[in-house]
């Protein structure tokens, strides 16, 4: 199932290259983070992170 939102908190290594890529240059406001970040707490607070395997 597919509903567009993230399962788990981990990213692969090539996701957070190709992320860390595009936000290169861009600038904020103070506020605009402050803001950023209060939304980023909400968000990341229901999303758990990934169980882990202990056959690997």
């Amino acid at each position: 199932m597919n509903n567009g939102k993230r399962q788990y908190r981990e990213l692969s290594d090539l996701t957070k290259m190709k992320i860390s890529q595009k936000m290169k240059g861009r600038s904020k406001g103070a506020t605009h983070r402050e803001n950023i970040s209060k939304g980023m707490r909400e968000y990341w607070k229901d999303i758990p992170s990934k169980p882990i395997d202990d056959k690997e």
